[in-house]
């Protein structure tokens, strides 16, 4: 069973910090399901395609292999899977390759189909950098910025945009209907977030970084109120960030890519707080094969892949006070100084004893091996 829609924002990544021979089978299993079916699967159950789901969501996956260089992955035919599965003219592709996005009248869940494929290509383009293919990457950056014909300047909101070039109306952020609207379980305050892949050019499109920033901070102060017929899988709501599904798992990570990390890490914490316990009812929403477990484990580590098939770990607020991960070079191990819950941010860091200024650690550096320390610390000081 691959849940992909699900599991490439945190479970599979976390199987290529900790079992990557598992994860190179996966990946080998996805690429023999495109041999026999002509695409990467977007969801198998039983080894049988259900389609369930919007985008190409095994196209993060594969990528992150070729990027990774995970082995037991021939990333030549890894790489010309996702080229196979980019051009199939299926499940909206065909209206996105012919207008550049996929207008709104024409396909239910346009928005949500567009913008996963606009993040997919992000990841290929990944790949393709990792590989040397300088044209692919340039076409897949390209088709990764299909998502900024939906950004409404004037609300700051993604919206659906028709054939014709003209935004839906009415609209409301805060309407949801159950596979039946232009997002695919959620509405316009959590879709307009789905660009971990670009967010130098998103800033650039809400007119700088406050700004971005400042709608940002508007997502957990809103109400959290759902109007119409919303998926039951939309909870663990804080304003309209939906921690109980999968679209809202970046987001608290943005922060950090915005110059801001002292966020994240505030919500990072309450999030593991107040919406994990080890209780029958113990996660905010549906275990989605892995997919909510895989998003505590990495934040407990402070660590969170945001940017698909990047190979970089953004820096988070990590609970744990001493992990180890077995990893190609040996053992990886985190070590965390003055860890409490009054002590969410962190200090400083240091890589085997030297200063550490990044933001971010690469997958690279982690397979080394070696000894990650963060001091944490109680004020921003």
């Amino acid at each position: 069973n691959f849940s992909l829609w699900d599991t490439y924002r945190a479970k599979q990544p976390l199987m290529t910090l900790i079992q990557e021979e598992r994860a190179a089978h996966f990946v080998n299993s996805m690429l023999d399901i495109c041999d026999q079916q002509g695409r990467l699967p977007v969801w198998h159950l039983w080894g049988n395609e259900t389609n369930c789901m919007v985008g190409d969501p095994a196209i993060p996956v594969v990528a992150g292999a070729i990027v990774k260089g995970i082995k037991g992955v021939d990333r030549e035919r890894a790489f010309e899977a996702i080229k196979r599965t980019a051009a199939t003219p299926e499940r909206g592709k065909q209206l996105r390759h012919q207008y550049g996005y996929i207008p709104c009248n024409l396909m239910n869940e346009a928005v949500a189909y567009d913008m996963e494929y606009a993040l997919a290509d992000g990841a290929a383009a990944e790949a393709a950098k990792a590989l040397g293919r300088g044209e692919d990457q340039e076409h897949f950056t390209r088709m990764s910025h299909s998502y900024r014909t939906y950004f409404d300047k004037q609300s700051g909101f993604i919206r659906g945009v028709d054939d014709k070039g003209d935004f839906r109306t009415p609209f409301n952020p805060y309407f949801a209907s159950h596979r039946n609207n232009d997002y695919c379980e959620g509405n316009a305050w959590q879709y307009t977030w789905l660009v971990p892949h670009d967010m130098e050019g998103y800033v650039a499109m809400f007119g700088g970084k406050e700004r971005c920033i400042a709608r940002l901070d508007s997502l957990f102060l809103a109400p959290s109120a759902l109007e119409g017929d919303p998926s039951p899988d939309m909870s663990g709501m804080i304003g309209q960030y939906v921690h109980g599904n999968e679209p809202s798992h970046h987001i608290l990570y943005l922060y950090a890519l915005l110059g801001q990390p002292h966020k994240t890490a505030q919500w990072v914490r309450e999030v593991m707080a107040t919406q994990y316990r080890d209780e029958m009812d113990g996660l905010s929403g549906n275990e989605d094969m892995g997919q909510m477990s895989a998003w505590y484990i990495l934040s407990a580590l402070g660590l969170y892949e945001v940017e698909p098939a990047s190979g970089r770990y953004w820096l988070g607020s990590p609970i744990i006070d001493h992990a180890v991960l077995e990893v190609e070079g040996g053992t990886f191990t985190i070590e965390v100084i003055n860890n409490s819950d009054k002590h969410p941010y962190i200090k400083s860091v240091s890589l085997n004893g030297e200063p550490y200024t990044l933001p971010y650690i690469t997958h690279e550096e982690i397979a080394k091996g070696g000894v990650l320390t963060i001091e944490m610390c109680d004020s921003l000081e």
